[in-house]
């Protein structure tokens, strides 16, 4: 690849003054989906016509870098005090410059790359470099790699020598030494030793610590008639690795063995083997003290028994503390955990403890510290309180890798339960309770599976409700960490995710150790939000170069500071399903300057709101430099509560900017917001540009609409008549349009003005149109205001199209009566008998 000094110099052989090639107007940013970061030669936008001839020479024959990825370093681990030379695999490696270690301890000699897929380093590692497990990252001109881990032990380091799979011809290594070896797929490794009678051997692998690969590792401790002294799996202490420890029986060669669980294993399946006669506890009592307090600590869990070692803990509190156990002039390989707490008082079980009447006595705030050390033990302390003060009350073990499964309890003076936790998304508990009256109080504990043990060592701190805040860096990518690298002239954007306890005040953020060259804009990060973009921009003239920078978030509620600090989690080994069983967590973000990039973009600010239920489209600008015409892919970094946008739209090959549509919910939060965004391409591998920082105003609707149910038949038409309220004054005409409305079904969009009252949409129907309730039907509303229109989308009532009645078909006319029978004519006999009736009835 073409480097930025080569291009100089080259173009400075074509006449080309360094004035046309300042960078300072190109943008950049980290990846926001995956991609990787890369750079090419500095090269102006502004160039006479026949130095853009020039510079598509240069950019058409230029090779650009993406972020460097690492798979490998080898060795995996050194000691103390020793320099060694480094092989790490990968690609993109060719414009390797940087090893950024997350620890101090460790001094870069001489870097060299053999191709893109391979550098070699030399490196000094401090005599007193940290014991344990340290972050490293490669620095290339272009971008940042991702995180593997590297170990530093006290002891001689050797490599296992294959083969090494059959019991009868062991390897033979010396005493107290780290074998650094790979279980392959139903491998099973020997290493021997000779021991004298009574010898301590101490046993530990680290395979799943080391963060490679999803590796269960078990070891065992065997004589030479293969008789097992000692064996382990999963421990407490190592999490799923083994430790084990056992006293030789009799002088002689003792086989240590090593394999997969389940005899797996693969390529990746790398471990560390410690094997010696050091001391090997797997547990500290106390776990912790307070801040700067000299404490005096028993380990267990070694077979030569408990001892005790005076120490003084670190000045400052730490969740948790690495410490090494000594005893008799050795030290242990790896450490083990301690809490410091920040102030309160320390009280030690005293037993018997088992019951309420002869719970030990306590101070709340405090810590009390025992251990379960017996199958179904637990223990009670005794705390007075005053009404009303609220305590967080938690169990500190298996976060300390001790094996106890807690379950806590709270109880009144008289043995009456009134708390009780199990898990609180650990095996540790914690019950956050409030004193309901004056007294005196206890705390229980136990096993949750009724277990016990010497190494059954818990911490239980009982700590006012205080406000805390916690920062950290949400993910673009699923299981990807993020890594800033900022191009000269350019920005890096990225989100900043602030977590509050017990208060909900204003949090600045303040920015630590950034490289030379490099600014940082942060915005306050206001009550009720909890994510914030932040914007780290280069000058065109900072130099090349990589540091861990430190974030931290500030309050104040009254007179108190609250301050917390980034945990940035990189994920390293998980199992089925993505379960996390490794993690690496650092307090500071990898931060460099990399080598300028060919295109910049920028969001045109709008001028007016994006309302509630309402749309907008933002104009993205792209300004390129000669030479580079390849489509540009733009997504949001971040965008306000309620609103959503596609998950990418493209800048065409050429084109000089798009529309990126946005949509708020109804919900949408009302207010201000930075919004920035992230674009890409690909010029012979991904570059990526952040945007400045734009405004984007959610406001309530300027107006709404209220329909009535209406009905009409196939083929009739009708009026729809929505009241109208306006509710933010607006100049000229709107224009409202129903849209949604089912086939076979019109209307003509409507003119209103601010001061109309009712709005009539005419519907027109076909003898087509679908019967049914149509229910999808919506206004779009459009304002127009500073040359901008202000989109609304507003719910229209229900329109149901039912099919029209029958035609009436006319009845016939009813049959006319029968004639009605005429009477018979009298005869004349009868007439004169009728005739002489009615003579006689007559007076």
């Amino acid at each position: 690849m073409m480097r930025n000094n080569r291009s100089v110099l080259w173009m400075k052989g074509f006449g080309m003054p360094w004035s046309i090639l300042d960078p300072a107007r190109w943008e950049h940013s980290n990846p926001f989906l995956g991609g990787r970061n890369t750079s090419c030669a500095v090269v102006h936008r502004a160039v006479i016509a026949c130095a853009g001839l020039v510079l598509s020479l240069i950019f058409s024959s230029c090779l650009w870098a993406v972020d460097p990825e690492i798979t490998r370093v080898t060795p995996i681990s050194a000691q103390q005090g020793t320099e060694i030379e480094l092989t790490i695999a990968g690609s993109r490696l060719d414009d390797a410059a940087e090893l950024l270690f997350t620890s101090a301890g460790f001094s870069v000699r001489e870097i060299t790359t053999k191709s893109g897929t391979s550098l070699v380093a030399k490196v000094a590692v401090a005599p007193d470099c940290p014991v344990g497990e340290h972050g490293l990252r490669v620095r290339t001109a272009t971008g940042i790699s991702n995180l593997i881990t590297f170990h530093v032990g006290l002891l001689p380091e050797i490599e296992e020598k294959e083969p090494n799979n059959d019991f009868q011809n062991p390897q033979v290594i010396p005493l107290n030494t780290t074998v650094r070896g790979v279980v392959e797929n139903e491998d099973v490794d020997y290493f021997a030793v000779d021991l004298k009678a009574g010898q301590r051997l101490s046993v530990e692998v680290e395979g799943m610590r080391l963060g490679k690969a999803f590796f269960d590792p078990a070891v065992a401790i065997l004589d030479s008639k293969r008789f097992a002294l000692a064996a382990a799996d999963d421990t407490a202490f190592g999490g799923q690795d083994a430790v084990c420890s056992a006293i030789a029986p009799a002088d002689g060669r003792y086989i240590v063995q090593v394999r997969e669980s389940a005899f797996g294993g693969s390529g990746d399946s790398y471990y560390r083997l410690h094997v010696g006669t050091f001391p090997r506890p797997v547990a500290a009592f106390p776990l912790g003290g307070m801040a700067g307090q000299s404490v005096k600590v028993r380990w267990v869990g070694d077979p030569l028994g408990p001892w005790e070692e005076e120490m003084t803990l670190p000045s400052q509190p730490m969740d948790r503390w690495p410490v090494l156990a000594h005893r008799d002039g050795q030290a242990a390989p790896t450490p083990n955990w301690m809490r410091v707490s920040p102030d309160g008082s320390e009280a030690g079980e005293v037993e018997p403890n088992d019951a309420p009447n002869q719970a030990t006595p306590a101070s709340a705030p405090g810590a009390c510290n025992g251990v379960l050390d017996r199958p179904d033990d637990r223990d009670f302390f005794r705390f007075s309180a005053k009404k009303g003060q609220a305590f967080d009350i938690r169990v500190v073990a298996r976060q300390l890798r001790t094996p106890v499964d807690s379950v806590l309890t709270v109880h009144a003076a008289d043995g009456r339960q009134l708390a009780a936790n199990d898990d609180a998304g650990s095996p540790d508990s914690l019950i956050r309770w409030t004193a309901p009256d004056d007294g005196e109080y206890l705390i229980g504990i136990r096993d949750h599976l009724g277990a016990g043990g010497p190494d059954y060592v818990y911490r239980i701190e009982i700590t006012p409700v205080q406000p805390k805040l916690r920062l950290s860096l949400p993910e673009r990518q699923q299981f990807r960490d993020i890594v800033a690298a900022v191009p000269r002239g350019n920005r890096f954007a990225f989100l900043v995710s602030v977590t509050r306890e017990d208060f909900d005040g204003p949090v600045d953020l303040r920015f630590e150790d950034l490289p030379p060259g490099i600014s940082v804009e942060t915005f306050p990060v206001p009550p009720g939000q909890t994510v914030v973009p932040v914007i780290l921009t280069a000058a065109a003239d900072a130099p090349l170069e990589g540091r861990w920078v430190s974030i931290k978030g500030v309050s104040k509620v009254g007179e108190q500071e609250i301050m917390g600090e980034l945990l940035q989690r990189t994920s390293l080994v998980r199992g089925q399903n993505n379960r996390e069983y490794w993690n690496f967590y650092s307090h500071r973000l990898a931060t460099a300057v990399t080598e300028p990039v060919p295109f910049q973009v920028t969001i045109q600010q709008p001028k007016v709101p994006l309302v509630q239920g309402g749309t907008m489209e933002l104009t993205i600008k792209a300004e390129r430099v000669a030479g580079f015409d390849g489509p540009i892919t733009v997504a949001m970094l971040n965008l306000p509560p309620g609103v959503s946008a596609p998950t990418s739209v493209t800048i065409a090959q050429g084109a000089q900017e798009v529309r990126m549509p946005l949509t708020a919910n109804r919900e949408a939060a009302v207010g201000t917001w930075k919004i920035v965004a992230l674009a890409s391409a690909n010029i012979g591998g991904t570059v990526e540009v952040a945007t400045p920082p734009a405004d984007l105003t959610i406001a309530t609707p300027f107006l709404v609409m209220t329909f009535p149910q209406i009905s009409l038949d196939q083929g009739q038409s009708g009026n729809w008549l929505a009241q109208v309220e306006v509710r933010t004054k607006f100049d000229g005409n709107a224009q409202a349009e129903l849209l949604g409305l089912p086939s076979g079904i019109a209307s003509d969009p409507q003119s209103i003005t601010a001061d109309i009252q009712q709005c009539t949409f005419p519907l027109r129907t076909e003898p087509t149109a679908p019967v049914g309730l149509h229910k999808s039907v919506i206004v779009k509303v459009t304002v127009i205001q500073d040359g901008e229109p202000v989109v609304h989308l507003l719910p229209a009532g229900e329109l149901r199209i039912q099919k029209p009645a029958p035609a009436q078909v006319a009845k016939a006319a009813p049959p006319p009566p029968p004639p009605q029978p005429t009477e018979k004519p009298l005869s004349r006999l009868e007439q004169l008998r009728r005739q002489r009736q009615n003579q006689t009835a007559t007076p």
